[in-house]
């Protein structure tokens, strides 16, 4: 036997990890001095979140230590049980030295328990994309390795895409220069970003003006979507429903079959991003 475990930067709802039975990694974020452990959404005060942003506050992230790590997985393994994590992407963050470490201690003391990791490579419902097919396969009584074997072929289908309202925040995490920022926010520049085949974010192509970005998003999910009419398409929205609503009745004129899920982007994810952010989510040819 084995427990399938995410983390909440894969942001999949709190009723949906209830439904599959997941076991959740919480991803701190601090916002004025009060650290918080993201919650799916559950008692989530996302408009709140969003609007101290924009009137300047700063959230920060940051990475768990080994030791919360052990607190995760440990009763699972002095159970008897197996330890299978999907994780968000690697190239994303530091925590995964913190995690290593945690299952190199764990493994010496529990020599006869396994503990398995896959990389999705992507972040967000990118992630939580995969998760949730993966969960619903791990119910069906796959194996770790049909899961893994599973999780491996859907991650290069993955498609991650989004467009950001204000290159503030990804200056702010390092993603474009200050001069880029300056003339982008000026000129209503709106990067389109992407996750490449490692699991890092690339700038992908820019447009002016929110319209033209959300065109150049469903460009993308006509190009590379594949299998629409078998894999749910998520769409991501930081504090601008409206805007994701519009964005969503456009893709079903195209795809009136599509099953179209929208959820706001959470804090953690939502630090980086900021407010305005759409993003979207679908299986692809290549991601």
């Amino acid at each position: 036997m084995y427990r399938l475990f995410c983390d909440s930067n894969c942001e999949l709802w709190y009723k949906t990890v209830d439904e599959l039975g997941l076991n959740v990694i919480k991803m701190p974020y601090t916002l004025g001095e009060k650290e918080y452990f993201y919650d799916m959404g559950r008692e989530t005060d996302f408009a709140a979140f969003f609007k101290a942003m924009r009137e300047g506050a700063v959230p920060k992230t940051s990475a768990l230590n080994e030791y919360s790590y052990i607190e995760y997985f440990e009763p699972v393994l002095a159970a008897g049980e197996d330890v299978f994590y999907i994780t968000f992407s690697h190239a994303m963050s530091a925590t995964f030295n913190a995690m290593e470490q945690a299952i190199s201690q764990l493994k010496e003391k529990y020599p006869d328990r396994v503990i398995r990791t896959v990389d999705t490579k992507t972040i967000s419902l990118g992630a939580g994309f995969i998760v949730y097919y993966a969960a619903l396969r791990y119910r069906e009584g796959a194996t770790m390795d049909e899961l893994e074997a599973y999780v491996n072929e859907l991650v290069p289908h993955t498609a991650t895409y989004f467009a950001v309202e204000d290159l503030t925040y990804l200056y702010r995490g390092g993603r474009v220069s200050g001069v880029s920022k300056v003339f982008g926010n000026l000129l209503g520049i709106k990067p389109i970003l992407c996750f490449d085949g490692e699991g890092k974010i690339v700038n992908v192509e820019k447009q002016k003006g929110f319209k033209k970005a959300m065109a150049a998003l469903r460009g993308y999910l006509e190009a590379k979507g594949s299998e629409l009419d078998k894999y749910k398409i998520f769409v991501l929205q930081a504090d601008c429903e409206d805007a994701a609503n519009s964005f969503v009745a456009d893709i079903k004129a195209a795809h009136p079959e599509a099953d179209i899920v929208v959820q706001p982007v959470g804090p953690v994810i939502g630090s980086h991003c900021g407010p305005g952010t759409i993003g979207l989510i679908f299986h692809a040819k290549e991601r």
